[in-house]
């Protein structure tokens, strides 16, 4: 394995457009697979109004919204050769409220899954981490 650098690991963010993200839901972890876009040096994606995510993601300034902690993992690896890459971005969750905002991810971010899917979450990265697997030296 080797590392790579948080610049690099927005990249290969990027060249992807699905995830997994995990956030506490009934003080317990879970995991939900979801599609992403990279904005600047933010994670957004789509979800709708009961799902547990949006219920915990206040907007910014809000009374407690300091955002939820989350992590978002993405990685690509071939299952023949081993070789590929994963990355972790662990910070903050807000649902985005600026309509305008809101209407840019939607042209930008189309689920992959049917249903509305009009809330819009920003995740800010305060770490991320990424590694390559790399082939075993001979």
């Amino acid at each position: 394995m080797v590392g790579v650098d948080p610049g690099e690991a927005l990249e290969l963010l990027k060249s992807v457009s699905f995830g997994r993200i995990v956030f506490t839901e009934q003080a317990l972890p879970a995991i939900r697979p979801v599609n992403h876009v990279v904005d600047g040096g933010d994670i957004v994606i789509r979800t709708h109004g009961g799902a547990a995510l949006a219920s915990h993601a206040l907007p910014p300034g809000e009374a407690g919204a300091g955002g939820v902690v989350v992590a978002y993992e993405a990685d690509v690896i071939d299952p023949d050769t081993h070789l590929g890459w994963s990355v972790v971005a662990t910070g903050y969750a807000h649902l985005v409220t600026d309509a305008e905002e809101v209407a840019r991810y939607r042209a930008m971010l189309r689920p992959w899954v049917s249903g509305a899917k009009d809330f819009a979450v920003r995740i800010r990265p305060q770490q991320i981490t990424a590694v390559r697997l790399t082939s075993a030296a001979t």
